[in-house]
């Protein structure tokens, strides 16, 4: 059996209206064609679905079971209606965003929070991870977006944009501030007790390779999963430590100067080119964009 779903959906306002003329209004149509689909559904159903009478039209039995159905499976199909209606309106739905410690302080903290009051009843989900994890998020299809920092692999269908640049800071507390007096070799650095990101980060591939070039093993002393354990760990005299500036707080710690300097790391916002974002997230993104003052095709 094939019956055109505005069919049912037609009876559906007729059995609700109990009147083909209301219908007809309802639907912007004519009476006369309500009453000719409804004779239709009748046919391909082989039985009666309403008592037609002067004032009105009531159901058969026939038509009271159907409209039993049909009108869950109507009310379900507006409501989806509605929701994507919704959405589309940026007044409802989720936009899932992967996001690395350091990209969340350096750039997302104030757009999601600018975000959410143009939006309030958009939900936001961020999923704390490190830049593989997002990247692989992301290619999934768990994350909508991930904004994650450099080195990153840039081989495969994700598309990249450099929403700012920053350095990596050495710090000590005040029981080694005389360090900050004057410029340390990378070998005097090491003579202390190293606090960085562990080795399942790119942050310490980052330390790691940047120190081999200059001849250097990397051995930190203290490997943290997070970068916000570092600072508490230097202020408590357990070493110096490596930290993106956009993790830094003030206070209480030097800033020390190496003769070799650590290269600028970038902040970048990643989409995945085979997957189309949902109108939640396309927003944000624009709003990421414009905030860094970048264009949507900049590619790193």
């Amino acid at each position: 059996m094939n019956i055109n779903y505005e069919y049912y959906k037609i009876f559906y306002y007729a059995a609700k209206n109990r009147s083909f003329s209301r219908t007809a209004k309802v639907l912007l149509t004519n009476q006369p064609n309500i009453t000719r689909v409804i004779k239709i559904l009748e046919g391909e159903l082989g039985c009666t679905l309403f008592n037609r009478m002067k004032n009105g039209v009531t159901l058969t039995p026939e038509g009271e079971i159907l409209y039993e159905h049909i009108s869950k499976a109507v009310e379900l199909i507006t409501e989806g209606e509605d929701e994507i209606s919704k959405a589309n309106d940026l007044q409802s739905g989720t936009v899932t965003i992967s996001v690395t410690e350091t990209a969340l302080h350096g750039v997302m903290l104030p757009l999601l929070n600018e975000f959410h009051e143009r939006y309030p009843g958009i939900k936001i989900k961020l999923l704390n991870h490190s830049t593989p994890q997002a990247l692989t998020a992301l290619k999934s299809g768990i994350a909508n977006l991930a904004v994650v920092t450099t080195p990153i692999s840039t081989e495969g269908s994700l598309n990249f944009h450099k929403l700012r640049e920053f350095r990596e800071l050495i710090i000590c507390s005040t029981k080694l501030k005389d360090l900050a007096k004057r410029t340390l070799t990378l070998e005097e650095l090491c003579s202390h007790p190293i606090i960085s990101l562990n080795r399942n980060t790119r942050t310490y591939d980052f330390y790691s390779d940047f120190f081999f070039q200059h001849g250097i093993d990397f051995q930190p002393d203290i490997e943290v999963a997070t970068a916000d354990q570092i600072m508490p760990l230097v202020k408590s005299n357990l070493g110096i430590g490596l930290i993106p500036e956009p993790m830094a707080q003030s206070g209480d710690v030097y800033i020390l100067k190496t003769d070799e300097e650590f290269p600028k790391r970038s902040i970048v916002l990643a989409e995945n080119a085979d997957k189309k974002l949902n109108a939640a997230a396309t927003e944000i993104q624009k709003m990421i964009l414009k905030k860094c003052n970048m264009f949507a095709n900049a590619e790193i």
